[in-house]
């Protein structure tokens, strides 16, 4: 069967396209006159931007129906993605292993695969990862076929627009040119993002930030993340480094935090740091799950612990809303899974330090499995091909 070609990065000529593709591929199926009335462009300038992609095959029409609005009227055919015209890889890196997806032009999860890491040696990281992809994409011809573009995300500070990892603390690494060596060893394009901007950028695609202008997405784990989107796009900065609230320091003399500050939310917040402290409040040696089931089974000064936790977060989440003014915060990550234990702590301190107003932002609580990390890479390749 005649595939048309496929998009490549630059491909899209013009901000009309990028807009009517990006709506399509977030709100369709979607009729021409409602991209009209969302995007503000003409009627005739939606067909015309359309037409490259579906030519292309990356949009379809949709049979007629008549405008549910009125009952009656022009017909309207909805223009809808073809999901499967094109696939993307999405690759998580974490301290000991790397998660990998397929996913499709949605970003919805087609295959997903898991590999110990046992090295942080950026040669072997990296060899690793390209046999991952090879065992991705070799579970099925048309993954190889038509999978152009990859996203890859880790922790730290990471320079998208030079495919270069500056620092990452999980792994060690400082100043890797990460993109670059894997496009050439892998033949696909490959986007380097912080994992939280990714992660941001799939909800803000795809899940809870799709109808919203301004959203915060917070991630409670091995870290604690924010990314920031504001007027429509994920905020990074100057520096690259915006919205990171686990490094808003809450404590004065508190604990050292890795970034060479002391007090950081992230100090008190994080995984290692609430073992750490768990620890100390046991007096002996002890895992997170440990230290949850302690906590759960009434531990008076490990209970303290997870608290003052919470009480760091809410004080983190205050100062970003006070800020930047979100309309709303989505809070995920594996911490989630101990939720309850500082939950009341998060929202008290929040609605406390919260200015006026900024208190009623609600707080959402999203959990994600932990593969949502990989696939936010690969919609981080998506969001590549398709914009300008």
């Amino acid at each position: 069967m005649f595939q048309p070609p496929t998009f490549t990065r630059g491909s899209i000529g013009s901000p009309a396209e990028a807009t009517v593709i990006t709506t399509v591929l977030t709100r369709g199926p979607i009729s021409r006159v409602d991209i009209a009335r969302m995007t503000g462009l003409s009627q005739a300038a939606v067909t015309k931007a359309a037409r490259p992609f579906i030519d292309a095959g990356y949009i379809e029409e949709l049979p007629n129906r008549e405008r549910a609005a009125t009952g009656a009227g022009r017909p309207a055919s909805p223009l809808a993605v073809r999901a499967d015209r094109e696939f993307f890889v999405g690759i998580k890196i974490t301290s000991d292993e790397l998660i990998g997806v397929v996913t499709d032009l949605r970003a919805q999860i087609l295959h997903s695969r898991h590999r110990a890491l046992d090295s942080h040696v950026f040669d072997h990281v990296a060899a690793q990862i390209v046999d991952l992809v090879g065992d991705l994409l070799g579970q099925n011809a048309a993954y190889r076929e038509r999978t152009h573009c990859m996203g890859v995300a880790l922790s730290g500070d990471v320079d998208r627009a030079s495919g270069k990892v500056r620092y990452s603390p999980f792994i060690g690494w400082n100043d890797v040119e990460l993109a670059a060596h894997l496009t050439r060893a892998t033949g696909l394009i490959t986007t380097l993002e912080n994992d939280v901007k990714a992660l941001t950028v799939a909800e803000q695609w795809f899940g809870e930030g799709v109808d919203t202008a301004s959203f915060a997405l917070v991630t409670v784990g091995a870290g604690i993340g924010c990314g920031l989107v504001v007027g429509g796009q994920v905020v990074s900065g100057a520096y690259g480094v915006a919205g990171e609230i686990g490094h808003v320091p809450v404590a004065g003399g508190g604990p050292p935090c890795h970034c060479g500050g002391r007090g950081c939310v992230e100090a008190i917040a994080s995984t290692e740091a609430i073992v750490a402290a768990s620890r100390l409040a046991a007096g002996r040696d002890l895992t997170m799950e440990d230290a949850v089931a302690l906590a759960r089974g009434g531990h008076e000064g490990v209970r303290e612990v997870f608290a003052r936790a919470g009480h760091a977060i809410g004080l983190g989440l205050a100062a970003m809303v006070n800020l930047v003014g979100p309309e709303r915060v989505v809070v995920s990550g594996e911490g989630l899974a101990n939720y309850d234990l500082f939950e009341e702590q998060i929202r008290q301190t929040f609605v406390a330090q919260a200015f006026a107003a900024a208190a009623n932002c609600p707080l959402t609580i999203r959990p994600l499995p932990f593969e949502a990390w990989a696939r936010g890479a690969a919609a981080v390749a998506v969001q590549t091909l398709f914009t300008l």
